[in-house]
Formats: structure tokens, sequence, C-alpha cells
């Protein structure tokens, strides 16, 4: 799973003491607080709309710009550069991104009229404190609707360049995917950073069926179908704001991605087994685990951000799961106190609870989460190579504290949702040479068979490079010999 920094730098400036703000204010807000703290992009909105009075037209419509531009933000800055006599890289944060909400609507949003979008840009940079730069947005603006769009670069002269233009991905994600996987390949990946991701929900079999849930949305007029792989899993068409859906509320089901859902089905946790989830907040896997093993048993859920596994505590209780222990802790660290992106401090002392051996361990490893771009699109501007580094040596850690942890002919199922080499084959590589006691079981017995082409050769899960319509994720099922 990908890191999330701290929002707690993502407020709202001074003049949120006004307690109504326009969609495009909101979505100018989030996307340069999002550039200063590199923070998540759905943390960063909830955090700067929780206390504005916004109606629902207005949210929708700035979380709509927020995503959109993120989506598309290289592309959108390629096309401004084309029409303003100042690059975007040197104009200020404020001015950058009022064109940038305002160009995104000009050129993906037909709904909205063109003199609305360029009028509001004009008017909100008016406001801004300092240099009136309201003249400059209006000529940039409407320079853009006047000439015609250039011709992209030419991929026969350059590759990367044609692709990172084309898909707003960022030039080095796209060599990097063209040397990995091949140019066919990098550019289904690149494509895929630009999909809108479906709604798609678990449902809680602890408390009804999927055929029970799916009955209950259509009785709401909410439209849904079952997905195609997950036996669990639902996709709703066309809703809002999941938080509103009333079954989430009551604890029939759990917001998740289709590829997320799959990977508890590979650890198959039986009833009455003793399980590690080594990084478990929020909980979506681990609440998984609890229903695979209805509700019997015990899950002991790992996680170094407390405010996460708050959230986790707080899941299990919606969702009526009561065999999850949670634990405070850090295994990347063996002593004293460490500190998480949020400031905590995180306990390093062994808990007592490690001190039995699990017939079962999953490690859904913090990632690049560059498997999810399409869901979290501000990674093509805040992630790197180093990001990549960073998340690798934290795998080789988790995997190497835990391995001690599994008994004997235990099941250890590692996860991440990215499929960069360094983060799935290269890590899996290293840990089996340094612990030839664990050797790969194919993940084939425990993939549905509609997903069956989602298994690699070696016999890893591969969620990416498919049209089902799924976040990328990479996993793999180890045994320890007995």
């Amino acid at each position: 799973m990908g890191t999330r920094q701290s929002t707690s730098s993502a407020k709202p400036p001074a003049s949120s003491t006004v307690r109504s703000w326009s969609a495009r204010k909101i979505a100018a807000a989030t996307l340069q607080t999002i550039e200063r703290t590199r923070a998540f992009s759905d943390d960063v909105f909830d955090h700067i709309t929780k206390d504005l009075v916004v109606s629902e037209r207005d949210r929708h419509l700035a979380f709509e710009l927020v995503y959109g531009v993120l989506r598309h933000y290289l592309t959108l800055d390629w096309r401004l550069d084309q029409v303003s006599r100042k690059p975007m890289v040197r104009l200020p944060l404020t001015v950058a991104t009022t064109l940038r909400v305002a160009a995104y609507q000009l050129l993906y949003l037909d709904r909205i009229p063109p003199s609305a979008a360029v009028n509001e840009a004009v008017q909100l940079i008016r406001k801004q404190p300092g240099h009136n730069w309201s003249g400059f947005v209006n000529a940039v603006l409407r320079n853009l609707l006047r000439q015609p769009a250039p011709p992209m670069p030419d991929p026969a002269v350059d590759a990367t360049s044609s692709l990172s233009i084309r898909y707003a991905c960022p030039p080095w994600l796209v060599e990097r995917w063209r040397q990995s996987f091949g140019l066919t390949q990098a550019e289904r990946l690149c494509q895929q950073s630009l999909d809108i991701p479906p709604l798609t929900i678990r449902t809680n079999v602890l408390r009804c069926s999927r055929s029970a849930l799916l009955n209950r949305l259509h009785s709401e007029g909410i439209p849904a179908q079952e997905t195609t792989v997950s036996p669990v899993g639902l996709t709703l068409d066309k809703f809002g704001n999941p938080g509103q859906l009333s079954a989430l509320k009551d604890g029939w089901c759990y917001v998740e991605d289709e590829a997320a859902q799959l990977i508890p089905l590979l650890l198959e946790p039986q009833p009455a087994d003793r399980v590690l989830d080594a990084c478990a907040a929020p909980g979506g896997k681990t609440t998984h685990l609890a229903q695979l093993m209805k509700n019997q048993g015990t899950i002991v859920a790992l996680d170094r951000h407390q405010g996460r596994l708050d959230r986790l505590v707080s899941n299990c209780a919606r969702l009526g799961i009561s065999i999850v222990q949670p634990v405070h802790y850090d295994l990347t660290a063996s002593s004293g106190h460490g500190r998480t992106n949020d400031g905590s401090k995180t306990p390093h002392t062994i808990p007592d609870v490690l001190a039995q051996p699990f017939d079962r361990i999953l490690v859904d490893a913090p990632c690049s989460g560059l498997g999810i771009l399409r869901r979290h699109p501000e990674g093509k501007l805040i992630k790197a190579l180093s990001t990549i580094q960073h998340a690798q040596t934290l795998q080789r850690e988790i995997l190497g504290r835990v391995c001690d942890l599994l008994r004997p002919g235990g099941i250890l199922v590692y996860s991440a949702c990215s499929v960069e080499p360094e983060e799935t084959t290269e890590i899996l590589t290293d840990f089996c040479q340094k612990h030839p006691e664990f050797y790969q079981e194919s993940v084939t017995p425990w993939v549905p068979a509609a997903g069956q082409s989602l298994i690699t050769d070696p016999g890893h899960l591969c969620t990416a490079f498919q049209t089902l319509n799924m976040d990328g994720f990479f996993a793999c099922r180890l045994k320890k010999a007995e």
C-alpha cells in the first residue's frame, strides 16, 4: 500500500473564516496544498472542506477539478506553455494553479461555458494579495481558446516525450516503464493513469450476502453490478459520496477496489487461525481476512500510524468484527521510538503479542503506490525514483522481521500496489535467497476462474496490463518449510 503523508499543514488559508467557498476556490486551495505538503489528494480535500459550507453540486465540481488537474497536469502545463510568455514553472504557485484549473475546464469539461471558466479564474486571482495577475491570466486563457492545439510530439522521434505529454506521465516514469515492460505495455500503464476508477465495494458477508446487498442497492435506486473476478464485490454506477451509502453506514460493505479484494483470498485464512496483518491500517484487508475466518480466531493488526489504526478500529466496529487486536508498532525499528509522518511517536518495544508464532502472515507492504495512479493522480507530481528505493528498503526490513514470526508450514502473502520490479519480483528473489526456508507457491488455486489471466508465469498475481478495470497490484504466496 502507498505511504500517506500528514495533512496537519493542509489548512485553508487565512480567509477560511468565510464559511462558503466556490468550487474553483476549493480546487485551487487543495491543489496548492498538495504541492506544498506532498499529501494525498483525498486527505487534503477532506481537510480543507470539513469546516466549509459547500453544496453537493459545488463539492462534486471541486472534486472533479482537483482530480482532473492532477490527472492531466503535465499536458495542461504543456498546452499553457504554448500560449504564455512566461513558462509555467516560473509562475507563482497561485497563478499557475489558477491557470491549470481554468485550462482543465476549457479543454476537458464541455458542460462549463468557456466564458465562465475564464471569468471565474480572473476573479479568483484578482482577490489574491500582492501583484495583480488578473490581466496575465485573462490573456493566457483567451490565447488558449483562440489558438489551435499544437501537434503532439512525434512518437517516432521521441517515444518517451510523446507518451509523457499525451498521458501526462512524468518522463522519468515513462522511460522506466519502457525499459522494464516495453513500449506497448508502457503506453497501457500511461493510459490507465488517466482512467477514472469505479466505485467498488466489498460485501461484508458477516452481515449479508452479495445478492442481498445488490438487492438493497437496487431498492434504493442505486445501479450496481457484480464484479468480474472478486466473489464479494459490487461496482456502483454514477454514485456520489460513498459515505452517504446507507449500506456502508450499516456495516453491510466496505469501499475497496476489486484488485485489493483478491489479496486476502491468497492467504486462505481458516477459522481459529492466528493471523498477522503486518501493515494493517486502515483495515481493508484486515476486515476481509476476518470475514474469511467467519470472525473466529485471532488477527493481530500492526501499524506504525496511530491515527490510521484508529480508523481500523472504527471500521471493525462498523462491520461487526471482534477478532482483530490492533497494535501500534513499527516493524522497521527495534528499539526506542520512531516518529511517523504525522509527528506522533511509534513504540518499537516488541509487543508480547508477537511472542507466539502465527499460522499466516499478510504483508501488504508500504510501497511507491505507482499501481494506483488513477486513484491517486497526485503521485504523478510528488513521486520520484527515490520513492521506489525508499519503499524497497522498508519492504525488505518488514519481510526480514516477520519471517521469524511465522510457524513452520505457515503461509506468508506479500502484496504491493505497484508493479515496479524493485518492489515485486526483485524483492521476492532477494528474500528467498536470504531465507531458503521459504519457497514460492503459485497463486492459481486461490484466484477465481474469471481472474486466471491475471496470473503470471512464475505464479504471481499481477492486476496491471489488463482490461478488467482494476488497480495495479502484485501479490505472491510463500510457504515456510516444516
